[in-house]
């Protein structure tokens, strides 16, 4: 691969980073028993929840304005390169299974397309033109978010999206993990949650990567929390899907109503084992049909379906 004339500027830009700091103190980190290794990395990581609190206003107002978006109609999109793609991917198809949500209402997209979730693919990360495309697929919308993913800030694939996202009228976030960065910049609402320098110097899938995991936990969880996904804090829009679902399914209305075993068997034969609705015949004392006009009418909120009933 040939060099090309922006690598010094790029070493310097790193070389400013905090996630990239070199730190002496554990430059013989490799010559410590392996418990003791243990200790520091399970140290370094006890600092990331903090780092994340710091944050939880930008958190939030993010949270309420991506909200607002899905209750239209609109998706939520990560865009990310590296470790940053694999985990907006990870969140993005543990929604399904977790919120009923519709194939394609979360999407995790990665520079270099699938195959980059387990091979690096070399080069997508610093192609905006890249994330340009793989928006352009999604035929954005105003009613989409856009969630630009990077630790160091600096990612164009990451930027990019963010940057074209906001030209076509979308919401967009940047989270990164440095301070003063240019995707938080680029984007509507920017989320920096600063973890400082690694254990292995560079390495951003330690603290950068998990304080990435907790605060898109965050979006997409709280979202659907907003979005009427929970009843308290039940998964009531569970798909049953395998066996291990059922029972889940079967304890959360046990769980939302104290009904008996069998009052919920009923309950779910007569819903079509749809749990919310199984809830709302037990707990207003209505049939399958009118649960199931309630909760339409309520935009599929169970506690506002409830309230109507027993009003």
């Amino acid at each position: 691969m040939t060099a090309t004339p922006h690598h010094p500027d790029l070493r310097s830009q790193l070389e400013t980073l905090a996630t990239e700091a070199f730190r002496p103190e554990l430059a013989e980190i490799d010559r410590m028993p392996t418990l003791d290794i243990a200790r520091v990395m399970n140290g370094e990581d006890t600092a990331v929840p903090a780092a994340v609190a710091e944050r939880l206003p930008e958190i939030a107002a993010a949270v309420d304005a991506v909200a607002a978006r899905m209750a239209r109609g609109g998706r939520l999109v990560y865009a990310g390169a590296g470790t940053a793609g694999r985990l907006g991917v990870l969140d993005a198809s543990e929604c399904p299974p977790t919120f009923n949500s519709a194939p394609g209402q979360v999407v995790g997209l990665i520079a270099g397309g699938p195959d980059a979730m387990v091979t690096s693919i070399e080069g997508a990360e610093d192609s905006a033109e890249l994330a340009r495309a793989d928006l352009d697929a999604l035929a954005l919308t105003p009613d989409d978010t856009v969630v630009g993913v990077s630790a160091s800030g600096r990612t164009p694939y990451a930027i990019g999206a963010v940057e074209h996202a906001r030209a076509r009228g979308a919401l967009t976030v940047g989270l990164a993990c440095n301070s003063g960065s240019a995707l938080a910049a680029a984007a509507e609402y920017g989320i920096e949650v600063v973890t400082g320098p690694e254990l292995i110097t560079g390495s951003t899938r330690l603290k950068a990567g998990t304080a990435q995991k907790l605060v898109l936990n965050m979006l997409s969880t709280i979202t659907m929390i907003r979005l009427g996904k929970t009843y308290g804090n039940l998964m009531v829009d569970v798909r049953a899907s395998n066996e291990k679902l059922r029972a889940r399914s079967r304890r959360i209305v046990a769980l939302a109503t104290g009904a008996a075993d069998d009052e919920v068997e009923r309950a779910l034969t007569a819903t079509d084992g749809e749990v919310k609705h199984a809830i709302l015949t037990l707990l207003a004392d209505v049939d399958g049909p009118t649960a199931a006009r309630l909760l339409e009418d309520s935009g599929g909120h169970l506690r506002a379906a409830l309230a109507t009933a027993q009003g």
